[in-house]
C-alpha cells in the first residue's frame, strides 16, 4: 500500500537516499532525506497527541519555509488534511477559506499572521506556530499534547484514499470550488511528474513558485522529494530575482519550473544584469498560463537549455500534458504537449469524441484526478459526464498528439466565429497587435493584426 501513499513514497526515499540533501534553506542550512522523515514524524507525532487525526483539515499559511515542508508532511502523515493558504490573504478571505475547508487547527510561522488570526479566532479555530533554528534542532510546535505522545505516528497507516490535500480553484469567474486530492492523487502526480522530466536523486532546483499553489506544491516540491532529489529555499521566503541565479549555481541546480511572468523577470534581469557564469540546466519548465514562443526561444537562447510548456490544473493534481524532454520527442512552440500517465480525450455535445485535429473541450481521467468538488453536487454534475472530467479548456490535437488549446469554453468570444483570447495573448506578446472593428449595421467583424516596425 505504500506505493499507492506520497507518505510511502518519501519513506521509501529516506531509506534509500538517507544522507542525500532534501532540503536547504539558501546561505543557512541543509536538511536530509532521513533528518526531514525525523522531523515529520514527530511533528505528526505531537499533531496527533493534541488532537489532529482522520479527516481533520488543518490550514497553513507559511511563506516558502522548511516550517512548512515539515508540517505540510506532517499533517498528511498524521491521515489529516493540508490546506495551504496564501499568506497574503485579508481577513475576509482567511475566513471563507478557513470556513470553506472546514479548518480545525491553523498553522503559521513564529512571526503569525495577523489576518489569518483575526479570522481563526473568529471561527474559534486554534492557532499555533512552527519553528526549526537549524536542521539539528527540534522543531518548536506550539502545541499542547499529552505526554504519551511521543510515538503515535508509529501507529498510524496512512491510507491511498486518505484526503491529503484541500485547495480551491482561482475562483476568477465564480466562487471557488473546493478540490480535495488523495494520498494516491499525490503520489500519481508525482510518479507522472518524475516520469515526463526524468528527475533522479541526483537533480536539484531552486523553489521559486508558492507553496500555496498546486504548480509550486507538486513540481517545485514534493516531485523532486519524491524521487530522492533536492529542493533549495530561498532565504526571502519567495522568488528574489535578485538571488535566484545565485542560488541555481550555488546548489547545482540542474532545472526550475516557473510561471510565465517569473520567466520574464529573469529574462529582463539576464538582459540588464547578466551573471558571470550561469548553472548547466537539463531544462527549464514553465507552465500554469500560455508561454509565448517568442519567450520560449529567448530562454532558450539566454540559458542553453530546452523549454518545455506543460498544461496543468488543481483537479489533476498539476501536470496533464507536457512537451517532451529532447530525448522523447519534439518541442512545439504553442503546445502545450503530450497527455502524461493520463488518457485524454476532445469531446463536443454529448460526449461525442473528436476526431482528427477537430477542437472540443479537453476531457481527462486518471489517478490523478479528483473525485469530485467537495459539497458542490452542481459542479460536480457539470464536470463529470461520459466518464470523464471536463477541463472546461477548448483544445484539438495535432498529427502527433500535440495538444493546442484555444481557450476556456466561458471565455471564448461570442463574435460568429467565436474568437479565442488565448489566440489573441499569443499574438500580442509575439508582437503582433489585434484591431477588432465592429460593424454596427451587420453581424460582421473586421480583424486586423499588424505589427510596428521600427525602422
Amino acid at each position: 500500500m505504500d506505493s499507492l501513499t506520497l507518505t510511502g513514497l518519501l519513506n521509501h526515499v529516506a531509506g534509500e537516499f538517507p544522507s542525500r540533501r532534501a532540503i536547504s534553506v539558501s546561505r543557512k542550512f541543509d536538511v536530509t532525506h532521513s533528518r526531514l522523515r525525523e522531523l515529520v514524524d514527530s511533528a505528526a507525532s505531537r499533531l496527533l497527541a493534541s488532537g489532529i487525526g482522520a479527516g481533520d483539515v488543518v490550514a497553513l499559511t507559511f511563506p516558502n519555509t522548511v516550517e512548512f515542508v515539515i508540517m505540510f508532511l506532517a499533517v498528511i502523515r498524521a491521515r489529516a488534511t493540508a490546506a495551504p493558504l496564501n499568506p497574503a490573504y485579508t481577513v475576509d478571505e482567511f475566513e471563507f477559506y478557513l470556513s470553506d475547508s472546514e479548518s480545525k487547527l491553523l498553522l503559521t510561522s513564529n512571526g503569525g499572521n495577523t489576518s489569518a488570526q483575526a479570522a481563526a479566532s473568529k471561527l474559534n479555530i486554534l492557532h499555533a506556530t512552527a519553528a526549526l533554528p537549524g536542521a539539528d534542532s527540534e522543531l518548536a510546535l506550539s502545541l499542547t499534547h499529552s505526554a504519551s505522545g511521543t510515538n503515535l505516528v508509529g501507529e498510524i497507516t496512512n491510507d491511498p484514499s486518505d484526503v491529503a490535500l484541500f485547495l480551491h480553484t482561482s475562483g476568477t469567474t465564480s466562487r471557488p470550488k473546493g478540490v480535495p486530492l488523495t494520498q494516491l492523487n499525490l503520489v500519481s502526480s508525482v510518479k507522472n511528474i518524475k516520469s515526463a522530466y526524468k528527475l533522479t536523486e541526483s537533480d536539484s532546483t531552486v523553489l521559486v513558485l508558492p507553496l500555496f499553489h498546486v504548480h509550486g506544491l507538486m513540481a517545485g516540491l514534493l516531485s523532486p522529494l519524491g524521487v530522492g532529489a533536492a529542493v533549495a529555499l530561498p532565504a526571502a521566503g519567495r522568488f528574489s530575482a535578485s538571488t535566484f541565479w545565485k542560488d541555481m549555481n550555488q546548489y547545482n541546480a540542474t532545472w526550475y519550473t516557473a510561471v510565465p511572468t517569473i520567466h520574464q523577470i529573469i529574462l529582463d534581469r539576464h538582459s540588464g544584469n547578466p551573471e558571470p557564469v550561469y548553472p548547466k540546466l537539463r531544462f527549464i519548465r514553465s507552465c500554469s498560463a500560455s508561454l509565448a514562443p517568442a519567450i520560449s526561444a529567448r530562454l532558450e537562447e539566454a540559458f542553453g537549455a530546452p523549454v518545455l510548456e506543460a498544461y496543468a490544473m488543481t483537479e489533476a493534481t498539476h501536470l496533464i500534458t507536457s512537451n517532451p524532454l529532447p530525448v522523447d520527442g519534439s518541442r512545439k512552440p504553442g503546445s502545450v504537449g503530450r497527455p502524461v500517465g493520463q488518457e485524454m480525450v476532445i469531446l463536443v455535445g454529448n460526449g461525442i469524441q473528436q476526431e482528427g485535429s477537430a477542437s472540443g473541450e479537453v476531457c481527462i481521467r486518471g489517478p490523478n484526478v479528483t473525485m469530485g468538488y467537495k459539497n458542490n453536487p452542481e459542479a460536480n454534475k457539470s464536470a463529470f459526464q461520459f466518464g470523464w472530467f471536463h477541463t472546461g479548456d477548448i483544445g484539438y490535437f495535432d498529427s502527433d498528439g500535440y495538444l493546442y488549446l484555444v481557450g476556456r469554453i466561458k471565455e471564448l468570444i461570442n463574435r460568429g466565429g467565436k474568437i479565442s483570447p488565448f489566440l489573441t495573448t499569443q499574438l500580442t506578446l509575439s508582437g503582433i497587435t489585434i484591431l477588432l472593428i465592429n460593424l454596427s449595421f451587420s453581424n460582421t467583424i473586421i480583424i486586423i493584426l499588424y505589427k510596428i516596425i521600427k525602422l
